[in-house]
């Protein structure tokens, strides 16, 4: 089994433990600014610092971040280029659970979860969260991270920035782009390209922010 430890450990951890679980992985722990003790029988070991160790300890160690995202930050990214940095790898994720068909493109660090279905011809970059029961249709185009929330639907051939936030239910019609450091709300349809950053919401969305 691969070695794996994952950091942060809030909420998105549990997620992100039960696919690597389920995905073969063995888990050496999660590492956190604070001790949160167990999370679903994961031990704590550390804040950050403790990562040179780890690898020094075990050079095929690789990681994953187990923070979520529900704005336009680079927080993920940048926690997985430091990281990355120190020597780690950073293995795409998929759920034993989730339909990844021919001809998908995945970048380091993302992890699909249990639902999701990836259609044919679709690129998605690195440190993305494809979440429980979304839907990426065929040949869509999506950025380094991105989080699209549970029961998201990218329709065919959707194009979407970089550092985007796709809340929970949103839907997302055929060939629509939207430009990167977009955050669209819960339940949002967006019928029309977006080419201002900024946070949109409504039936179709509006600019709210």
């Amino acid at each position: 089994m691969d070695k794996i430890v994952i950091i942060g450990g809030g909420g998105h951890a549990k997620v992100v433990i039960s696919v690597l679980r389920k995905s073969g992985y063995d888990i050496a722990g999660y590492t956190d600014r604070e001790n949160r003790g167990m999370i679903l029988g994961v031990q704590y070991l550390g804040d950050d610092g403790i990562l040179k160790e780890i690898l020094t300890n075990n050079s095929k160690c690789s990681a994953i971040i187990g923070i979520g995202k529900i704005d336009t930050s680079e927080l993920r990214i940048g926690l997985q280029r430091s990281v990355g940095e120190l020597g780690f790898n950073f293995p795409v994720i998929v759920s034993p659970h989730a339909v990844v068909n021919e001809e998908v493109s995945l970048g380091d660090g993302t992890v699909v979860f249990d639902g999701v279905v990836v259609n044919s011809g679709t690129e998605i970059g690195r440190a993305c969260i494809i979440n429980t029961h979304s839907t990426v249709e065929h040949d869509c185009q999506i950025g380094d991270n991105v989080h699209l929330a549970p029961g998201v639907t990218l329709s065919g051939g959707v194009t979407i920035g970089n550092n985007c936030f796709i809340g929970t239910g949103a839907n997302i019609i055929q060939c629509i782009t939207i430009c990167e450091n977009c955050s669209i709300g819960a339940g949002s349809t967006v019928v029309s390209d977006i080419t201002i950053p900024g946070i949109y919401a409504g039936n179709p969305v509006k600019r709210i922010k």
